[in-house]
């Protein structure tokens, strides 16, 4: 699984000009499910997620996680995290998984993040959104399981 998270400000997502989900201070998690994956690289990840150190402390020091600073988390999910431009300059979608493979373990993330005590709100998985975030610092930090493991 891929995830790429950046330090919000706030953000929100939307679905047919409706919000889906919302969060003020926290980590936006764009997370991707490639072909292949199991339950423990979805744990991994929200592992990763709910431990990141992305804010500064009193020196200033980036070293504080979501639990230091009372952050939440927006999971959207993002299969084009998968797609690979070295061929060509249409990407290939083919490194990601499918709806019915995707889904469950992009919900297990999500699961173990709520288990890890981490506020989460979501997108609608599949659906076509709208994010809009202000990434504070900014701060963009890319996980990728399969290189952890």
């Amino acid at each position: 699984m891929r995830a790429v998270l950046q330090r919000a400000g706030r953000a929100e997502v939307r679905v047919e000009g409706r919000i889906a989900g919302a969060i003020e201070r926290g980590v936006v998690a764009l997370i991707g499910v490639e072909r292949g994956d199991t339950r423990r690289d979805a744990e991994y990840l929200a592992a990763k997620i709910a431990g990141a150190r992305l804010w500064e402390d009193a020196r200033g020091r980036i070293g504080l996680g979501l639990a230091e600073i009372g952050g939440e988390v927006l999971a959207i999910s993002q299969f084009t995290l998968l797609g690979d431009l070295r061929r060509g300059l249409r990407p290939s979608w083919d490194r990601a998984a499918p709806a019915a493979e995707a889904e469950p373990l992009y919900q297990a993330c999500v699961a173990a993040l709520r288990t890890a005590g981490v506020a989460v709100s979501e997108g609608i998985f599949g659906a076509h959104m709208e994010l809009e975030l202000v990434n504070d610092g900014p701060v963009t930090v890319l996980l990728d399981s399969r290189r952890e493991l």
